[in-house]
């Protein structure tokens, strides 16, 4: 097999994103579902980019035309690894399918706790003394598949959601790469 076509899905401010290139994993796509900077990152990188915008973020959302619609640009592309960055759309099962064992999340808990979007605040919430990052195969499933690896975040006295979040996405941006870079050695 050649080199792998590492997709990055992306809905923010790009900091994931930031890492993944700065760490020296060869992106050739960038997915936004909304205008974000993201965009303005990958531009900066050299890195094509396309939105495929979601277009309803109420009940009416179709989750499965939306997903066809995602895997049409990544297959169009000719991609091999998704690795979401904060990606702001949850996606329908063809493209866990389609993309079977190739598709990596990084979430700022310590899986199996505090799932779903507000992982951060749950912790918190809590009482937890430690909580962290999370690297995982993605399947249909939210935060639900294989761990691929972890690292602990100690929760301080006196944090704040930005402030714990941020020492997360600390490891994260050096956890995350490191392990897009392990899967594509064993993909190669």
């Amino acid at each position: 097999m050649g080199a792998v076509r590492v997709a990055v899905l992306a809905s923010g401010s790009g900091t994931i994103l930031e890492a993944i290139v700065g760490a020296g994993v060869p992106v050739a796509l960038v997915v936004v579902d909304r205008p974000c900077r993201a965009t303005e990152v990958a531009g900066a990188a050299g890195v094509p980019a396309t939105m495929v915008r979601r277009d309803s973020f109420s009940p009416d959302f179709d989750r499965l035309a939306y997903t066809h619609r995602l895997l049409d640009a990544l297959v169009g592309a000719r991609i091999d690894l998704v690795a979401m960055a904060g990606f702001g759309t949850v996606l329908d099962k063809p493209l866990f399918e389609v993309y079977a064992g190739r598709v990596l999340n990084t979430h700022p808990a310590l899986l199996p706790a505090f799932a779903g979007w507000h992982a951060v605040e749950a912790a918190l919430a809590a009482g937890v003394k430690v909580t962290g990052c999370t690297v995982h195969l993605a399947t249909a499933e939210v935060d639900a598949g294989p761990i691929l690896a972890q690292e602990a975040v100690p929760v301080r006295p006196g944090d704040s959601v930005a402030s714990l979040h941020e020492r997360i996405k600390e490891v994260e941006r050096r956890l995350y790469p490191a392990t897009i870079k392990a899967v594509m050695a064993g993909r190669e």
